[in-house]
């Protein structure tokens, strides 16, 4: 699947926030407040699990024009109904104004995003 820079696909993306525990640790948890943006989307690589005991993997390549400040591995996304989380940094890509932006890889979650706790 892909979706090309004109038509974009809505995708709500949760930036990480560093908070503290009962002990006084500090941990990175995607606890930010949502983010929507309209984002295209071309398929990178995945892998089917074919027989019990192995994992697939679905890849994405996400590209937007919004900023994405505060946005770094530790954030999640949603799209497409699933939770998907930032495999590599985010890449701000410069040039003029309508072709400056920014990409990142998401991979699949297998659970429900890790938000509840």
């Amino acid at each position: 699947m892909s979706v090309q820079r004109r038509r974009g696909v809505g995708v709500t993306i949760y930036p990480s926030v560093t908070t503290t525990d009962a002990r006084q640790n500090t941990t990175v948890r995607p606890l930010g407040e949502p983010i929507e943006i309209k984002a295209w989307v071309s398929a990178d690589r995945s892998a089917r699990a074919e027989v019990p005991g192995q994992q697939w993997i679905n890849v994405y390549q996400l590209g937007t024009a919004s900023d994405l400040a505060g946005v770094d591995m530790w954030s999640r996304v949603q799209w497409d109904g699933m939770w998907w989380d930032i495999v590599s940094p985010p890449a701000h890509h410069r040039g003029t104004r309508l072709t400056r932006h920014w990409t990142f890889i998401i991979r699949q979650r297998p659970d429900n995003g890790g938000l509840d706790g």
